[in-house]
């Protein structure tokens, strides 16, 4: 593994390979996987959540997250020093069973990034995550969150991405 420019990260996220998106060492200072929405499969989804080991969260934009299909958690960010727009979960209910196994998370990313999909089709709460991300970017907030739907912003990937946090052995956050 070995950094990359920002175009080279982004062109590897439209060919479907996973990326590793670090934030600052004096804010989180860890890592996440990130996968373009689009090319998530179930196999993918695995490794994610048993190599990675953390929460598997969808960023997703304003309009998205506001849109008929989500709703809002009761407030706008999760408390903490670096809190999150974490969105109420949900499970795609079309085909899938309890929604925690790989398959059915894969499913609910695919129904999330599918214009038919509508809120009947949702379950809530559920167990895959949606994430707000700011319109203002990175530059109004410098989190994995942003960085990872600005890297997915073109005309080839959906402006969805998912990512896990990456832990160690011991369960805790891996650092960057």
């Amino acid at each position: 593994m070995s950094l990359c420019s920002v175009e080279e990260a982004i062109l590897d996220l439209q060919a479907g390979k996973m990326i590793i998106v670090v934030d600052d060492e004096r804010r989180e200072n860890e890592g996440d996987l990130v996968m373009a929405a689009e090319k998530v499969t179930p196999e993918a989804v695995n490794f994610m959540i048993t190599e990675a080991k953390g929460l598997l969260c969808m960023p997703m934009t304003t309009k998205k997250a506001f849109g008929v299909k989500y709703f809002s958690s009761s407030s706008e960010y999760t408390e903490g020093s670096l809190p999150t727009a974490f969105q109420i979960a949900v499970d795609y209910k079309i085909g899938t069973t309890t929604g925690i196994s790989a398959p059915d998370r894969a499913a609910t990313i695919q129904a999330l990034i599918d214009p038919k999909c509508t809120a009947n089709d949702l379950a809530r709460p559920g167990h895959f995550f949606p994430l707000r991300y700011n319109p203002g970017g990175v530059l109004a907030r410098a989190g994995h969150t942003e960085a990872t739907v600005t890297s997915v912003k073109s005309e080839t990937c959906i402006l969805l991405a998912s990512y896990v946090k990456s832990l160690r052995k011991t369960g805790h956050g891996q650092d960057a």
